[in-house]
């Protein structure tokens, strides 16, 4: 089949077969597409066919800015159930991960609209059917919060709206379509929650209600009491939705926490990875550990990429992990790596099942490989420049941007949903694209994370987000983080301190933790040794500029 010639230097295909050439082409020119293409004219050097010098090998952009053509219909998202059952909780982890692949989402959360109009709220009795002035607040709240989730997507700045209320009725719902499909043309679907566990329902109530805006400075026992009687006046009018008098919804009923899914007229790309997502999650606490490899030659070296082995130091931080890990008793645990050899040393004294994860592999530098970032200034200094003025769409030559590497890890992510407790140990551009989906972290903000060697992120997903906790361990390494430079493609800014004994967290979300030297008990007969080949070397307080 013919293509249209695409002027991007990376792709190169015919613009014509080469039966056609041979009915409209001189015998001369013809001839000349046999010749070493390096001396063949531009022109004729388009018909060749894609090789795998002239066609580009990831199908991803180029350049430029985070597409959001997965959704070219901008949908609407209403989440459908009693108070309690995790609408909110579904509501925030579906913007994150929808966020986090490229698609603009943002969550219009009734209660919010509700909190803002009044302070009315004293006792359940606010949630009466019978009263008329409440009633009126909450319709007109709803109203609000439904037009501007509609605003927004009109506006041009999203393609998809959380419309996190309970929507619990018939007319409502049909009012929401009236609105979002009829009189806007959006996609619409509905997702409901439904649960009949009273553990699960007093677990929310007691870690997510008990802290709400509605019960500051309340008795525990009388906030679950009130709340308790809030869901049934809910329940008076409470109408699941039906398969049959509501055949014209799109929707998806979760059962329990995830125990069973039903999934009714899902049409399109975006709903179905959204079906695919919400069938992943659960509830069940869990801690999830991120560390990069131990300090590897490369990094000593000041080299990007490649496939080196550890440093002396770098075995030491593995023996100190194998320790701390050891000394953590973590139940189920499951050790996840890439297939670098750095990684899967870094854990060889780890005492727990393992899997190798070609996804978990660094960001791909391309021709950048095994290269210092002086280098790559000075042979590509365009390159250099472009990539510090938009980081996480910039591609190295034949290499990945941090855009693809988001791409390559949804199935991790996926997966990290799916199970308990894990350790995973990679590189600082992969650690960065995960930690920025737990932190919820925009495209802007996530190449430039702080993921420092020698130090173990412990995550505890809670209610609405994740509790972060940085352990620093008593191994020193060199510092590799490059922090964003006030001038596209100065190298001459220096690093954060990898040896001054201080890590500040992000943001200053979470804390760190300095783990004394009793977690690197295993490494003292080595240790002395370690330190004085690290310090022959001449690099041991060096900063150099990776991923």
């Amino acid at each position: 089949m013919d293509m249209p010639y695409n002027t991007s230097p990376s792709l190169r295909v015919r613009t014509t077969s080469l039966n056609q050439l041979k009915k409209t082409a001189d015998l001369a020119i013809e001839n000349e597409l046999h010749v070493c293409p390096s001396i063949m004219s531009d022109e004729l050097r388009k018909l060749l066919p894609p090789t795998s010098e002239t066609v580009m090998t990831k199908p991803f952009p180029i350049r430029g800015e985070r597409t959001i053509a997965d959704c070219t219909t901008p949908h609407v998202i209403a989440m459908v159930g009693l108070p309690a059952r995790g609408k909110t909780f579904i509501s925030k982890k579906l913007a994150r991960y929808l966020n986090w692949i490229g698609i603009a989402t943002r969550v219009f959360n009734l209660g919010e609209y509700r909190r803002h109009a009044t302070t009315a709220y004293k006792s359940h009795e606010f949630f009466r059917a019978d009263n008329e002035e409440a009633m009126a607040i909450r319709n007109r709240c709803a109203n609000q919060a439904l037009h501007d989730s509609c605003e927004w997507l009109l506006s041009g700045l999203g393609s998809i709206a959380v419309f996190d209320a309970t929507n619990s009725t018939h007319d409502r719902r049909q009012l929401i379509y009236d609105i979002v499909v009829k009189q806007h043309g959006f996609r619409l679907f509905f997702v409901e929650s439904i649960c009949d566990d009273p553990q699960i329902i007093e677990q929310n109530i007691l870690e997510v209600k008990v802290s709400s805006p509605d019960y500051i400075n309340m008795n525990t026992e009388l906030v679950v009491r009130d709340f308790l009687q809030r869901i049934e006046h809910y329940e008076e009018r409470y109408q699941p939705i039906d398969e049959v008098t509501e055949s014209h919804l799109s929707f998806m009923k979760v059962y329990n926490a995830g125990k069973k899914v039903v999934v009714y007229n899902n049409e399109g790309h975006v709903e179905s990875r959204i079906v695919y997502y919400l069938m992943n999650i659960h509830i069940t606490p869990r801690t999830i550990y991120l560390t990069r490899h131990g300090e590897s030659e490369h990094n000593l070296s000041g080299l990007i990429g490649g496939d080196s082995n550890l440093s002396a130091r770098g075995h030491q931080y593995a023996r100190a992990l194998s320790s701390f890990i050891a000394q953590q008793q973590i139940d189920g645990l499951r050790v996840w790596t890439s297939w670098m050899k750095r990684a899967i040393q870094t854990v060889a004294d780890v005492k727990a099942p393992q899997e190798r994860w070609k996804a978990l592999n660094e960001i791909d530098a391309g021709h950048c490989e095994e290269m210092t970032y002086e280098q790559i200034k000075e042979r590509f200094p365009e390159e250099f420049k472009a990539r510090d003025v938009n980081k996480f769409a910039y591609r190295y030559p034949r290499g990945e941007s941090y855009e693809d590497l988001v791409a390559r890890l949804e199935p991790v992510i996926m997966e990290l949903e799916r199970q308990g407790n894990v350790l995973v140990v990679s590189h600082q551009a992969v650690l960065r694209c995960l930690f920025a989906y737990f932190l919820d972290k925009s495209a802007d903000e996530l190449p430039y994370l702080y993921v420092p060697l020698h130090t173990v992120i412990k995550l505890t997903p809670v209610a609405y987000g994740c509790k972060v906790e940085h352990i620093k361990l008593p191994i020193d390494a060199v510092d590799t983080h490059r922090p964003k430079p006030k001038i596209p493609g100065d190298v001459s800014q220096p690093g954060m301190d990898g040896l001054s004994g201080e890590l500040v967290a992000p943001d200053g979300v979470g804390k760190v933790l300095i783990v004394g030297d009793d977690v690197a008990t295993a490494t003292a007969a080595s240790s002395s040794s370690s330190n004085s080949n690290s310090n022959s070397n001449g690099n041991g307080g060096a900063r150099l500029d990776t991923q």
